[in-house]
């Protein structure tokens, strides 16, 4: 009889462990599948911040890229070379004006649409400011050219101003090639 107690002592307790084998298993099972969700709520997060930095990249990229410009001649070497790029200030960058061409200064190295230039803006320096008939207009020249540009220019006609740090233009030099290059100019 002893044995047979002994026996039914045993298999309960081999039943209890059983019992709490599965019971840890199962809640073991519930931790993973936690973890696995937890990890994958925080790819997905890692992810939309990944593709939110990009995102943020190219738009900045985008913005900066407008404040820049190639110099396609060599008309004002010394003070920028063809192929160098000149930072600029607009006239009218997504509705903010942020410099008014009525109040540029002689000395200012201005972008401007030409009459006479066919292949895009011009980038030269103002050299006189006069009045024609009450009508401002601004007498422009080449740093490297002998005259003055053929025709008077209208401050509705100036896109942009170089920025400079004194008197001296900020630029990215020689980086410009690749565009100059591209374009066939």
């Amino acid at each position: 009889m002893a044995k047979k107690d002994q026996s039914k002592k045993m298999k309960k307790r081999i039943e209890r462990n059983k019992k709490r084998n599965l019971d840890k298993n199962k809640n073991q099972d519930k931790e993973d599948n936690l973890d696995k969700k937890d990890n994958l709520e925080k790819k997905e997060i890692g992810a939309y911040i990944e593709i939110a930095a990009f995102i943020l990249i190219i738009v900045i990229g985008l913005l900066v890229a407008q404040h820049l410009n190639v110099v396609v001649s060599e008309s004002m070497e010394p003070a920028f070379y063809r192929g160098d790029i000149v930072i600029v200030e607009k006239t009218n960058f997504l509705g903010a004006n942020e410099f008014n061409p009525e109040n540029v200064n002689v000395g200012d190295i201005v972008v401007y649409n030409s009459q006479w230039y066919d292949k895009g803006p011009v980038i030269h320096r103002v050299i006189n400011k006069t009045n024609i008939n009450g009508t401002t207009y601004y007498i422009i020249k080449g740093d490297n050219n002998q005259d003055p540009d053929p025709f008077p220019v209208e401050p509705s006609r100036i896109t942009e101003r170089v920025v400079t740090i004194g008197d001296t233009p900020l630029i990215i030099p020689k980086v410009g090639y690749i565009t100059i290059w591209l374009k066939g100019l």
